[in-house]
C-alpha cells in the first residue's frame, strides 16, 4: 500500500497548523511571562520551536506506519 499524493498534503498541513499553534502559543504565554518579570517564561519559550517540530514528526511516523 503506497501513500496517496493527498495523505501527504494533509500530513504537511496539519503539521503546520499544529506545530505553528502549539509553538505560538507556548512563545506567547512565556514571552508574556518574562517580560513580567517571570524566570519561569523562559522554559516555555526556549523549547516552543522544538516541541512544534516534535508534533510534525509524530504526524509522519503515524503516517509511515500504514506502510
Amino acid at each position: 500500500m503506497s501513500v496517496t499524493r493527498e495523505e501527504i498534503l494533509v500530513l504537511g498541513l496539519t503539521a503546520g497548523v499544529v506545530g505553528s499553534l502549539v509553538g505560538g502559543l507556548m512563545l506567547g504565554v512565556g514571552l508574556g511571562l518574562a517580560v513580567q518579570g517571570a524566570h519561569i517564561g523562559w522554559l516555555l519559550v526556549l523549547p516552543a520551536a522544538p516541541v512544534a517540530g516534535l508534533l510534525g514528526y509524530v504526524l509522519a511516523r503515524k503516517l509511515a506506519k500504514r506502510l
